[in-house]
């Protein structure tokens, strides 16, 4: 599949910029790929301006033709705009595609388009669409597609609806529509987005799960009711929570390259036991993830393994909405008890690095060191006590899995441990994804971004709709802006240790731990690697020759 980014942008002044920031030992080749190719380079002109030849692993070709069995949960389907875990955006990616797609190696490549530019300051972003695509109900895809997208991604009156967090400046704050002027179609190829003030994290928001691109006329609805998208499957069976089942679609022409005939998405449950039980019957060729233990059981039984060391956690929240939550001494006393490297080996087998209470992780280009967090489990009663809670019961909420669970067990001994009262409630998956957003005090798995404002952004901003915490800070939320407009990450790292330290002041979260994601798939299975952010893109996948 093409993954060229504008060929003719050889360079960019920013890319000039990160290029010496790289030679100089001050980003990582993953750091510099990340806003180098955001910036409109495509892989081969970023690898150059550093002087290397691309070490993008280059996808195999697999045979033509088979099937392939996946291992995921399926989820009940709806709005692209308001999907909320990444299998929804797996199972639907076969169908419905995306601008802008994320790879390993940290780089953006194009997608349904072709390629972008970016100005200098990153205030407009000039967007090509790749021509020659078609929905599957003939229409041409065209750049009233793209602009239709941009509209809707940018309305704040949609429950639900994140990809308004993404747009940033694009968003007017007084109607919560797009911004008069912001988005402009130049031709029936070109789509030119202007900004206001500058944003980098545009076209990151852009290769997010919640950015499937809809047909302009069917926006707001659910792919299942109609089935139109521009990928070369089609959905024939879709059965929450066991199975979704796609084939080649034989009436349409893909722009691209696709494989296989059939791709079956299995719902096996949130127990990692029972995937391993069924992988050793056969029933299936490849998991989502692998996680804790069954990542040695599933080398062990002769599976390929593929790991990625990434920005994703689990956050375990007190929403601020509810008492006693709403007092920050007890948000405080909470954090303090927690060990969090006995978070990391008790919930995620050891597999990661320990997190420090805020969101942005080490491998963030803007990440900024603090002093590390303190754990004093007697000085965490009495601030309890003192708050005036010392008797409450606190109820930890979580998803019955693998790694939410064990992770908030941990959580929940080292509290009883500092002499508080918990109480854990595990819950099927079912009911927990149905209300994940409301639980007073509850654990999420948080996937990895490439910028750290751009999680701060979908998480922590005043009102947004992922922000479960209810955390809402006018300090907070003024960095943040001030901090999406900067380029430069050193002079960002600064802005951002502020951001990190009203997060832990205010004891927004506990966030424990940085995880490397693993998966596993039978051999002879191609292009199945794991991704930083759980994506699976059932186009490149296949069987061996």
């Amino acid at each position: 599949m093409p993954s060229t980014t504008t060929p003719h942008l050889a360079t960019h002044p920013a890319a000039e910029m990160y290029a010496r920031e790289y030679k100089a030992g001050q980003l990582s080749r993953r750091e510099f790929l990340v806003r180098s190719t955001a910036l409109g380079l495509s892989a081969a002109a970023a690898y150059s301006l550093i002087g290397l030849k691309p070490a993008i692993a280059q996808r195999a070709t697999p045979a033509m033709g088979g099937r392939l069995r996946i291992q995921q949960g399926v989820l009940a389907l709806k709005d692209p705009r308001t999907y909320d875990w990444s299998e929804h955006g797996n199972v639907t990616r076969g169908l419905i595609e995306y601008l802008v797609e994320y790879n390993r190696d940290g780089s953006f490549s194009g997608m349904l388009l072709e390629g972008w530019e970016a100005n200098e300051d990153a205030t407009q972003y000039t967007l090509r669409v790749r021509p020659g695509v078609t929905w599957n109900n003939g229409d041409a895809f065209t750049a009233e597609d793209v602009a239709a997208n941009f509209t809707a991604w940018c309305d704040t009156t949609v429950e639900g609806n994140s990809m308004a967090a993404r747009m940033g400046g694009l968003v007017d704050a007084d109607s919560g529509q797009a911004r008069d002027g912001g988005i402009v179609v130049v031709d029936d190829l070109t789509v030119q987005i202007n900004l206001p003030t500058p944003d980098i994290t545009l076209v990151p928001g852009m290769a997010d799960y919640p950015a499937a691109i809809m047909h302009r006329d069917l926006i707001g609805t659910n792919p299942l009711d109609h089935g139109v998208g521009t990928g070369a499957y089609r959905m024939v069976d879709y059965q929450v929570g066991i199975s979704a089942r796609m084939e080649r679609n034989p009436d349409h022409t893909y722009w691209g390259e696709a494989y296989l005939d059939e791709i079956t998405f299995i719902d096996l449950g949130t127990d990692p036991a029972a995937w391993f039980a069924a992988a050793e019957a056969g029933e299936f060729d490849m998991t989502y993830q692998t996680v804790g233990e069954f990542v040695d059981l599933f080398s062990a039984v002769g599976w390929e393994r593929s790991d990625v060391t990434t920005g994703a956690t689990v956050c375990v929240r007190p929403n601020q909405l509810n008492a006693p939550y709403d007092n920050v001494e007890v948000r405080r006393a909470i954090l303090e008890a927690v060990d969090l490297s006995v978070v990391l080996e008790l919930g995620m087998n050891g597999q990661g690095t320990v997190g420090e209470n805020h969101h942005v992780c080490p491998i963030h280009p803007e990440y900024a060191e603090l002093p590390a967090q303190v754990v004093d489990k007697a000085a965490a009663l009495a601030r309890l006590q003192a708050a005036g809670h010392g008797d409450a019961n606190f109820t930890l909420v979580s998803l019955d899995d693998g790694l939410t669970r064990f992770t908030c067990d941990a959580v929940a001994a080292q509290m009883r441990d500092a002499g508080m009262t918990v109480t854990r409630e595990v819950l099927p998956g079912s009911t927990f994804w149905n209300d994940w957003l409301n639980f007073p005090f509850s654990a999420t798995e948080w996937n990895h971004r490439e910028l750290g404002v751009q999680i701060l952004n979908l998480a922590y901003r005043s009102g947004v709709a992922w922000n479960e915490t209810a955390f809402s800070n006018a300090e907070f939320d003024q960095l943040l802006d001030e901090a999406n407009g900067i380029q430069d990450a050193d002079a960002r790292r600064e802005v951002m240790a502020r951001l990190q330290q009203i997060m832990q002041e205010d004891a927004v979260t506990i966030v424990p731990y940085w995880r490397s994601l693993f998966r596993h798939y039978r051999p002879g299975v191609v292009n199945a690697d794991m991704h930083p952010k759980f994506e699976i893109n059932v186009h490149h996948l296949g069987l061996s020759a």
